[in-house]
């Protein structure tokens, strides 16, 4: 399953359109904009809040959680060594890996050893926009979301 991640360049707060490979809107993400932490919420198109991110507060690498509700699903623990930052990502889905270059948005996450999808930036577009290959086994919101939280955790912690 392809979907396309669109941030809305003239907005308040991130704002981002998820939409299938035909152009249909499938989610709608979109920011706290008067909140300490960033905390960024992932809708269906029915107005339900599918999960939600919290930054944590950390003085050592940036750390993101995804809720499903009050459930904590996944955390993602940005660890810098030898100038090169790794990720961590663990939650109730399994273990996950980042196989690629993070830092230029063309990557490759795998749950264990099964392919959960890939991410890959659009260079010449008006604000960010990926393309997301989901695998079949994989969660779509759920995947969708992860790469909105590392994308936050990697480019969004020198802002803060």
């Amino acid at each position: 399953m392809k979907l396309y991640i669109k941030q809305r360049v003239f907005s308040i707060g991130d704002k981002y359109d998820v939409c299938d490979e035909w152009g249909n809107p499938v989610y709608h993400v979109e920011s706290e904009v008067f909140t300490f932490l960033d905390k960024i919420h992932i809708y269906d198109m029915q107005g339900r809040e599918l999960f939600f991110i919290k930054r944590k507060m950390s003085f050592f690498g940036a750390i993101y959680e995804i809720y499903n509700g009050d459930i904590l699903c996944a955390d993602i623990r940005q660890r810098v060594r030898f100038l090169r930052s790794q990720l961590d990502i663990n939650s109730q889905y399994g273990q996950f890996e980042i196989d690629g270059d993070f830092f230029a948005h063309n990557f490759t996450v795998y749950n264990g050893n099964q392919l959960a999808g890939t991410v890959a930036k659009a260079y010449l577009s008006w604000g960010d926009s990926y393309e997301l290959d989901i695998s079949s086994y994989s969660d779509p919101a759920f995947f969708t979301t992860l790469v909105i939280a590392i994308d936050n955790c990697l480019h969004n912690e020198n802002n803060n």
